[in-house]
């Protein structure tokens, strides 16, 4: 048998998959099962785009269902105690100035499954999170990036 993925990730983190699938169970797949009630009173199946739509819908709502249970199911949460405080590690937040003299930024590495750019969060598995791991406050590191490399120097982990 295939062993399943596991999701490292913060509390926080799994809290919000679960809040999600919660969510999915209770209300998402009531409306879904609702709008396709509704639409298959418009008679003719053939042509009925809102059917469509809605059995669409509703293959999604089932699929991240079973998606979040397996992310839950295989959640692997960070302890704050197992990580070294002044080295890069998952759940930390680390802020660094791109060289010779660009801003700095600051991001939080988390698990594929909460990474979330916009919030400043970013996977475990991004190009940046890869070079940034196990690299201390001072360190000079080479990122490879899709739009080429770029040179940083951490300024702090938190």
């Amino acid at each position: 048998m295939a062993t399943e993925k596991v999701y490292p990730m913060t509390q926080a983190g799994k809290e919000k998959l679960e809040n999600e699938l919660e969510q999915l169970k209770t209300v998402k797949r009531k409306e879904v099962v609702e709008r396709i009630k509704i639409a298959r009173s418009f008679g003719d199946l053939s042509e009925n785009s809102e059917y469509d739509s809605a059995k669409e819908e509703q293959a999604f709502v089932e699929g991240r269902i079973v998606t979040l249970e397996a992310m839950i199911r295989n959640a692997k949460i960070i302890q704050e105690d197992e990580m070294n405080s002044d080295t890069v590690t998952l759940g930390k937040t680390v802020t660094f100035v791109e060289l010779p003299d660009g801003e700095e930024e600051s991001y939080t590495i988390v698990g594929s499954a909460e990474a979330d750019p916009f919030e400043g969060k970013i996977s475990n598995d991004s190009p940046i999170a890869k070079s940034l791991m196990g690299r201390k406050v001072e360190d000079e590191v080479s990122i490879q990036t899709p739009g080429g490399e770029m040179q940083v120097r951490i300024t702090g982990i938190k």
